[in-house]
């Protein structure tokens, strides 16, 4: 089977168990921005320190499937006749069981942080906020059509999860946050 099937030349896709639309459509917007969270997020298990952070990268393998999941999740209309793994609570529950793992290790955050540090961490921050858009993309999505219930909140919290996940990759490396003054 050849990798290109010239299918979209004219700009159209077709969802799962459903009809074409053009590329432009916000269903096709919306995964398409968690691809491209998801190809960040490989960059970052790129740049990871393997001694100090290889409990943090199988996280990450795991999130990565997670959100060939969700893509799954959004590429398939409510009323397709089709059955698609689609996200669950039980996501949402493990990213928040690692999000106080993580946080756990953390001195408490008291000021704002600026988004940097190692090379890993400057990419989780550049992944969370891929994430805070794919979020916005999905909100609008939903506020035309019906999205998997759990789409949402799996979206705000791993954004969260991203941002703790920055923080405790600059600890681990003896790198602090740099806060944010206003002056």
């Amino acid at each position: 089977m050849k990798i290109y099937t010239k299918t979209g030349d004219k700009g159209t896709t077709g969802l799962f168990g459903g009809p074409r639309v053009s590329k432009s459509d916000r269903r096709i917007v919306a995964y398409g921005t968690v691809d491209e969270l998801n190809a960040v997020i490989g960059l970052v298990r790129s740049h990871l320190n393997e001694q100090t952070c290889r409990s943090i990268d199988l996280a990450f393998a795991e999130i990565q499937g997670m959100l060939l999941t969700l893509g799954a999740d959004l590429a398939t209309p409510a009323d397709a006749r089709v059955e698609v793994p689609r996200i669950g609570q039980g996501n949402i529950d493990l990213l928040e069981s690692r999000i106080d793992i993580l946080e756990s290790d953390l001195p408490e955050l008291t000021r704002f942080i600026l988004p940097g540090g190692t090379r890993a961490a400057s990419f989780i921050h550049l992944a969370r906020t891929i994430c805070r858009r794919a979020e916005r993309l999905v909100v609008g999505l939903h506020e035309k059509e019906a999205v998997g219930e759990f789409a949402i909140p799996f979206l705000n919290r791993l954004s969260d999860y991203l941002f703790v996940a920055a923080r405790w990759t600059n600890h681990a490396e003896g790198v602090e946050d740099q806060t944010w003054s206003a002056e």
